[in-house]
């Protein structure tokens, strides 16, 4: 869909929610009793503390210039679910800053069972790619990252700047340059985040092969495929990757690993 496409699709989608608000469940002055349902556009406008003109546009497709900040008051006003708002922030490709808060809340307690239950190694990411939760497989395998005590938890910076990681990872160079590409693409609306532009200084500072890697500013979808490894103990392994994302908690991905018969 075109930017075109989506200002449209926004504003229809925007219109529909509007219209099917019960008003009984808002405090508007006025008599409820009208023959049409839901809110008129002048009232939705005021709710959202912006001019009736501009929020006809945004309904009629005409503005590119709605910020987030208009388009939470918007999905507030309008008492979207979850699934509502996360689909109108899409169509509108601005990031959602109720997300900055989903980043700090506790890991919901199915997850940490579901991960824990899991034979092969697994473990979940966050948004800036800082492992939150692993299992008792991932912490044998990942030498270097999980294992220890004080080391950093992020999956860049423990594949490019820790020694254990170029020698557990046996294709080593080649999933070190993919890796960036995925990142970037994976957070490409949030590179400038704080936690995330601090990284990625840290990591060219640290890292020649990041720097390089990230200054070809390539974008490759992160996909799941074969991984391979060379275990100091357990000898070679060979897994096929899968990754998964937590549904009420999109800035969660699950990535498991499980074995393939043959190296």
């Amino acid at each position: 869909m075109d930017q075109a496409g989506k200002r449209k699709a926004l504003g229809e989608f925007i219109k529909t929610q509007r219209t099917q608000l019960p008003i009984a469940e808002l405090r508007l002055g006025g008599s409820a009793r009208r023959r049409t349902p839901g809110l008129r556009r002048e009232e939705i406008a005021q709710l959202c503390d912006i001019s009736v003109t501009w929020y006809t546009w945004i309904e009629q497709g005409r503005t590119v210039s709605v910020s987030a900040a208009a388009l939470a008051r918007i999905a507030e006003a309008l008492q979207l679910s979850r699934a509502k708002r996360a689909y109108l922030f899409e169509l509108s490709g601005k990031k959602d800053p109720q997300m900055q808060d989903a980043l700090v809340k506790e890991i919901p307690d199915e997850i940490l069972a579901i991960t824990g239950s899991i034979k092969t190694p697994a473990y979940l990411l966050d948004r800036h790619w800082n492992a939150v939760v692993w299992n008792r497989a991932a912490k044998t395998l990942f030498v270097g990252w999980l294992d220890k005590k004080n080391a950093s938890r992020n999956l860049l910076e423990y594949t490019y700047c820790a020694p254990e990681a170029a020698a557990l990872i046996s294709d080593w160079e080649q999933r070190a340059s993919r890796l960036a590409a995925e990142f970037r693409a994976d957070c490409g609306m949030h590179l400038d985040e704080p936690e995330i532009a601090q990284l990625v200084t840290r990591l060219s500072a640290a890292s020649s092969a990041f720097k390089r890697a990230w200054n070809l500013h390539d974008v490759v979808e992160k996909e799941g495929g074969e991984r391979r490894f060379t275990h100091p103990t357990l000898g070679r392994l060979a897994y096929r990757q899968v990754n998964l994302r937590v549904t009420n908690r999109p800035e969660l991905k699950l990535v498991m690993l499980l074995p393939l018969l043959s190296i």
